[in-house]
């Protein structure tokens, strides 16, 4: 029934539009959609253009848009679209926190966690991609700063960081709240700074060198397959395969392969050796998806043993 000419009553709207009454008034109070006119008795009306614009301030705020927005777009004084693209990064931002709620939900779904855990994973898995890299910048500025390094390895080890995916694993959520952790523990800052201050000693001696990978991978690999076999870092066959990659060592090192220089580089190889350290990269892996390696902190670890047992006898 259209008795006004081809205007509706707020009744008439309300069930053409499907939006309550209460709501069609509330709209035309604030401004947003005005009625066209009203009756001889006061009731307001409303025509197509209205009705339209009604159709238009339901759909934006079924997409979230608040009404101060709605208003100045309608009003002319916004442009749709880039309101549109904004809200759409704005969604953007909230899917991928309700995908890392998700995922600490389900990491605290197959453990046991206490309070204090849930409450960690919750607030580091909700951080954002810089806030995230600030927590690894903080501990490198701790460990390297104010020092003499290598510039290449510095770099090398900065540019490493954590790439939490949008939509994590598990897995994922567990290597970040261990990682932020660890990086956060005062006695393992520490034990990198050691680290860091011994290389800077070594270069204000002009004693600094690493071996090359080939040789390093040449001991890991020995010393690994001895680990593995369960054979004693002092026992004879465990002192051969010392003497198998010691000339290599030496050569590489610029030094005698003397018993006196076995315990001055088990010295130098276990200032470098920390399984946290090597933690720190296996979970870096795991939160940016990298294929997972073997742990070689074990392998040096039983040499150094081998050339400390050398070294005695």
């Amino acid at each position: 029934m259209e008795p006004h000419h081809g205007l509706h009553t707020i009744g008439e709207l309300a069930k053409r539009t499907g939006l309550p009454v209460k709501t069609i008034r509330f709209y035309a109070d604030a401004g947003i959609v005005p009625p066209t006119g009203r009756s001889p008795a006061g009731y307001r009306l409303y025509d197509a253009e209205a009705t339209a614009r009604l159709d238009l301030v339901r759909t934006l705020r079924d997409l979230g848009i608040d009404l101060a927005t709605i208003g100045r777009v309608l009003a002319h004084e916004a442009d749709l679209g880039q309101v549109a693209a904004a809200h759409a990064d704005a969604l953007d931002a909230q899917i991928r926190l309700l995908r890392l709620r998700r995922a600490v939900l389900r990491t605290v779904a197959h453990r046991d966690p206490t309070e204090r855990d849930i409450s960690l994973m919750n607030k580091l898995a909700r951080l954002s991609a810089e806030e995230r890299q600030h927590i690894i910048d903080d501990y490198h500025d701790a460990v390297f700063g104010g020092l003499d390094m290598d510039d290449e390895f510095v770099a090398r080890i900065r540019s490493i960081g954590p790439d939490l995916p949008d939509e994590p694993t598990a897995e994922q959520v567990d290597a970040w709240v261990e990682l932020a952790e660890l990086v956060s523990d005062p006695a393992y800052r520490e034990r990198v700074r050691e680290m860091a201050l011994g290389q800077a000693r070594a270069r204000a001696e002009g004693v600094y060198r690493q071996p090359p990978q080939e040789v390093a991978e040449l001991v890991s690999g020995r010393a690994g397959a001895a680990l593995n076999a369960g054979l004693d870092p002092a026992s004879p066959a465990g002192q051969a395969v010392v003497a198998e990659v010691m000339p290599a060592l030496a050569q590489a090192h610029g030094r005698a392969d003397t018993p006196d220089r076995w315990a001055e580089l088990a010295d130098e190889f276990a200032a470098y050796t920390d399984a946290r350290v090597e933690r720190y990269y296996q979970l870096m892996g795991i939160i940016n998806g990298w294929p997972p390696f073997e742990a070689r902190v074990p392998a040096w670890e039983w040499f150094i043993a081998a050339l400390r047992a050398g070294a005695r006898s």
